[in-house]
């Protein structure tokens, strides 16, 4: 167990009673006195000149020891005593992610492929492969947003991450509105960068469609982000071959991304969109943040207790037997 002093300069006061008793004046306080005739040759046979009559009051020594004791005591709680608890220290990654999702309708349609061939959704394929990535980022705080017509928060920068892959999980095609808000979402991750007091900060937005239905331009939203420090990389996923809503506008993702100072990217299947997740990470290592904790317990107050207890002691004691002296 260890102990320290949080303000080890109060013991220079320790002297200063002593300075003042040694250095000072000493304190007098005048009273009346009984003039005789004979005074003066009183003194002259005393051998003393006369001076202006005064009170000495008698200190005891039990007095004076607690007088010092006391003071010893009150120094020693200006120095503030401290328990010191074990030393802890936190690694905590300095860094923000914002994983922006759709799932329009297109994002429905049977044409990725997994491990052995067979088709599969593509939101399934993405629920899949950013599920793992979520869990892989321990220590950072992940918002996620899903967008359709319209872009909503479904969580909150958080370090909870099983939470973030659950709501996932349970998002399906649709709810957000069957066409494609590119940029309402890129909007929306601007502002939720606003709590984020970090200096890496990464929206990573993966979309199946062209921009259908925003209010904001995505290239507009994507010069605001690069203002606001949000680097931003793009992910594509379905047929760039197709007509309508279901054609990935591969251009338009790559502008945005260019802009914001990321990187586009585009998978046809699991294990292309793993290997993009797996090139973000290494584009962007983990900041870590190290935090030393070390838990104290004030002592200060013992010390302030006892010269309080001690002191009222003695000054009861000394209200019944002290006793004063005069002397001229």
């Amino acid at each position: 167990m260890t102990y320290a002093f949080a303000f080890p300069w109060a013991f220079l006061l320790l002297p200063a009673p002593w300075l003042v008793w040694k250095f000072a004046r000493p304190h007098r306080e005048r009273s009346t006195a009984l003039r005789i005739p004979f005074f003066r040759q009183v003194a002259e046979a005393a051998g003393q000149e006369p001076q202006v009559g005064s009170v000495v009051l008698e200190r005891k020594k039990l007095q004076m020891w607690v007088a010092v004791i006391c003071w010893c005591l009150l120094v020693l709680g200006l120095a503030r005593p401290e328990q010191l608890g074990q030393l802890t220290t936190i690694e905590k990654a300095a860094r923000d992610m914002v994983l922006a999702v759709d799932i329009s309708g297109s994002m429905d349609a049977h044409d990725m492929r997994d491990a052995q061939g067979a088709p599969q959704q593509r939101l399934q394929v993405v629920k899949d492969v950013v599920g793992d990535f979520i869990e892989a980022r321990q220590g950072d705080r992940v918002a996620l947003i899903v967008f359709g017509t319209r872009a909503f928060v479904q969580t909150p920068f958080t370090e909870d991450l099983a939470s973030v892959r659950d709501l996932l999980e349970n998002t399906n095609v649709g709810m957000a509105g069957p066409d494609t808000a590119i940029g309402d979402a890129i909007g929306l991750s601007i502002r939720t960068f606003e709590t984020s007091e970090v200096d890496q900060r990464l929206l990573v937005l993966l979309s199946d469609g062209a921009d259908t239905s925003s209010r904001m331009s995505p290239v507009n939203a994507a010069e605001i982000a690069a203002q606001e420090g949000v680097m931003i990389f793009t992910v594509g996923v379905g047929d760039p071959k197709g007509s309508g809503d279901d054609r990935v506008d591969m251009v338009a993702l790559e502008d945005i991304a260019t802009r914001a100072g990321g990187a586009f990217y585009y998978a046809s299947d699991g294990d292309g969109l793993n290997a993009i997740y797996d090139e973000i990470e290494r584009l962007n290592p983990r900041v870590i943040e190290t935090v030393s904790f070390q838990p104290k317990r004030p002592l200060a107050w013992i010390a302030f207790a006892v010269a309080m207890v001690l002191g009222t002691a003695t000054l009861g004691w000394l209200v019944l037997s002290t006793r004063s002296t005069g002397r001229r």
